[in-house]
């Protein structure tokens, strides 16, 4: 299923999750302009699980924040970008900016180091929003479960669309990955690639993180709501 937009209109402006998507993009396109020297480059910021078990005390530790904000190719930027603009903005107006920047931050965080746990002695770098884009997704499920999402559904041959409600399509993204980090470990296979554990842990981070903050009353002040 691929969301297309969801119903649901905020009522403040989405800065934060714009200035995101902007430091991904630009921070893509340095990427591009980096030609051979790409591979050091992304050995170097990427999440690489085996040099940070070694490395937390030399700094290697900020590379769980630097991967957060590259990519591995055009389809990796933009399939993150896509879910961040449509539901991004309203995780945000729901925090607040500067909580939003916070819960995305720290989303991305437990998913890297829930990736790492999984992954300890994986060489191979790992990079990419997805950890905070899924703290994103658990965190609007919780605040929106009944929004209609307008999604793109494949009933084979053909493709239909339908607005259906948050929690279907974002409960079902999330089983998917769960699913698939069940196989990952299973086969221990590395996941193909893709960091399912780190998903996992940014989803259920974000999902929590919402349950605990839907506890507090809503507040006016222009500090909070932006």
């Amino acid at each position: 299923m691929i969301p297309i937009r969801d119903e649901n209109p905020s009522s403040t402006t989405p800065v934060v999750t714009r200035i995101l998507i902007a430091l991904n993009v630009a921070a893509f396109f340095y990427e591009l302009s980096l030609g051979p020297a790409l591979r050091d480059f992304m050995m170097q910021w990427g999440l690489v699980p085996v040099r940070l078990a070694a490395g937390f005390g030399a700094g290697l530790g900020i590379t769980l924040l630097t991967s957060m904000f590259l990519h591995g190719g055009w389809m990796h930027l933009l399939g993150n970008m896509w879910y961040l603009a449509i539901f991004g903005d309203n995780v945000e107006d729901r925090l607040g900016h500067f909580g939003y920047l916070a819960f995305y931050l720290v989303s991305g965080l437990v998913g890297g180091l829930l990736h790492y746990h999984f992954n300890a002695t994986s060489q191979m770098p790992t990079v990419g929003a997805s950890g905070a884009i899924a703290g994103v997704l658990g965190g609007y499920l919780v605040a929106y479960p009944r929004a209609r999402v307008l999604t793109l559904v494949p009933l084979f041959p053909f493709f239909q669309l339908l607005a259906l409600p948050a929690v279907v399509v974002l409960g079902l993204w999330f089983l998917f990955q769960a699913f698939s980090g069940a196989l990952s470990l299973a086969w221990s296979a590395a996941g193909g690639g893709v960091a399912w554990w780190g998903h996992i842990g940014g989803f259920a981070f974000g999902a929590l993180a919402m349950l605990v903050f839907a506890r507090w009353p809503r507040r006016s002040q222009p500090w909070v709501e932006g």
